[in-house]
C-alpha cells in the first residue's frame, strides 16, 4: 500500500522562544524537522512527501534538505497564515494521478511517530475513508460552565495526534467546506466531523508528542538517546 504525506512545517512556534522556526532546532545535532522527514523517508509505503513552508524559509529549507540529498523526495510548497490554509495548499500540490492514494498531514514538530502506525493509518483510511491517530486521555478532565464543574466520563476521551490519514476526495471536499462556511477547525480531523462523516481512531502512543516549548525539546532529546542506546 502507498500514501502521499503532508508534513506541515510554516508555523512559527512562538511558545518555543527560539526565535526562529522551531523546525530548525537542533535535537542531537540535528534539526527537528529532519527527525521528522526521516521517518517517512525510512519508510516504503511513503511515495510523496509535501514539505509545507512559510516562503521566507525556502532557501533555507532547499539547502537543508539537499543536504541529506532528499531533493527528489520532498516537494516543497508554500503554506499560508493558518495551519488549515497550510494543510490545504498541501493537497492542491498532489498531482491528479496520485490522488487515488490515501494522503495523510502530519505535524513537522512530531518527530515521534512510528511506522507501525503509520501503516495502520494507511490501512485504516483505505477503508473507513478517514483515520487518526489518538491516545486515551488518563488525566480526569473537567467542563466548567460558570461556577459549575462537570466531570467527563473518561473512557469516552481520546487526545488526537497527527498523522490523520484520508481518502483524498474527501479531506479535500472537507476543507473546501470549510473555507465556505469560514470555519477554522482545530485540526484536520475536525473538518471530516463538520462533514457528518465517521473517522476511525487507531490507537498510538504517548511518545508521539508534539514539541511546543523548550521543556518538550529536553523531553525530545532523552527519547532520541533512548532510542539510539536500544
Amino acid at each position: 500500500m502507498k500514501y502521499n504525506m503532508i508534513v506541515l512545517a510554516a508555523g512559527q512556534g512562538t511558545r518555543m522562544n527560539a526565535g526562529k522556526n522551531k523546525q530548525f532546532i537542533e535535537l542531537l545535532k540535528e534539526p527537528l524537522i529532519i527527525h521528522t522527514l526521516k521517518k517517512f523517508i525510512q519508510d516504503n509505503w511513503c511515495q510523496n512527501i509535501y514539505l509545507v513552508i512559510n516562503p521566507n524559509e525556502q532557501k533555507e529549507m532547499e539547502d537543508l534538505i539537499a543536504t541529506y540529498q532528499w531533493q527528489n523526495q520532498i516537494t516543497i510548497v508554500h503554506g499560508g497564515g493558518e495551519r488549515q490554509e497550510s494543510g490545504y495548499k498541501g493537497l492542491l500540490a498532489i498531482s491528479a494521478e496520485d490522488q487515488d492514494m490515501v494522503v495523510m498531514i502530519h505535524d513537522g514538530a512530531r518527530p515521534f511517530v512510528e511506522q507501525a502506525h503509520l501503516h495502520e493509518l494507511a490501512r485504516a483510511a483505505k477503508e473507513k475513508k478517514a483515520s487518526l491517530l489518538a491516545v486515551p486521555v488518563t488525566d480526569t478532565i473537567k467542563r466548567k460552565k460558570g461556577d459549575k464543574i462537570e466531570t467527563l466520563d473518561r473512557s469516552t476521551l481520546w487526545a488526537a495526534q497527527t498523522p490523520q490519514a484520508f481518502e483524498y476526495q474527501l479531506i479535500k471536499k472537507a476543507h473546501e467546506q470549510a473555507i465556505a462556511a469560514e470555519y477554522l477547525g482545530t485540526d484536520d480531523v475536525s473538518l471530516v466531523e463538520a462533514l457528518g462523516e465517521p473517522v476511525d481512531v487507531v490507537q498510538g502512543t504517548y511518545q508521539n508528542v508534539k514539541l511546543t516549548t523548550p521543556e518538550d525539546i529536553m523531553r525530545a532529546e532523552m527519547i532520541l538517546e533512548r532510542q539510539e542506546e536500544q
